[in-house]
């Protein structure tokens, strides 16, 4: 009976290891995912006019594909690294900042991007 007690109680530390070790794992290719995404920086005000704006700032060292959008118009750039896009000015002084969305992923997993101007264009 002491021999079974003892080959259980050791089965019961290497299954918490391996539980142990499947979650270091887990919690490892999470955090690889969040380091992976691309740095940006929203920042959003108003204009003289009292309009909405927006505009986005690449913390990375890399180009990325983005977009701007805001009630059904989307405005696709490139954006450099290191650089900040234009502003991005809504047409109705009913828009807030909350209107707008936006997106930003390293160029390369998007190259139909490359087609798309540097820093954006008008909406509309």
């Amino acid at each position: 009976m002491i021999f079974t007690f003892n080959s259980v109680q050791k089965n019961k530390i290497g299954l918490s290891s391996v539980i142990m070790t499947l979650l270091s794992f887990l919690c490892f290719f999470y955090a690889i995912s969040a380091f992976s995404q691309a740095r940006i920086k929203v920042i959003n005000g108003h204009n003289a006019e009292g309009f909405a704006r927006t505009q986005i700032k690449n913390e990375t060292t890399k180009e990325l594909a983005c977009w701007v959008a805001i009630d059904g118009f989307k405005a696709k750039f490139r954006l450099p690294p290191a650089a900040t896009s234009r502003w991005f000015t809504a047409n109705d002084t009913r828009y807030s900042y909350a209107n707008f969305s936006s997106w930003c992923d390293n160029i390369e997993f998007h190259p139909q991007y490359k087609n798309y101007p540097n820093g954006g264009q008008v909406f509309g």
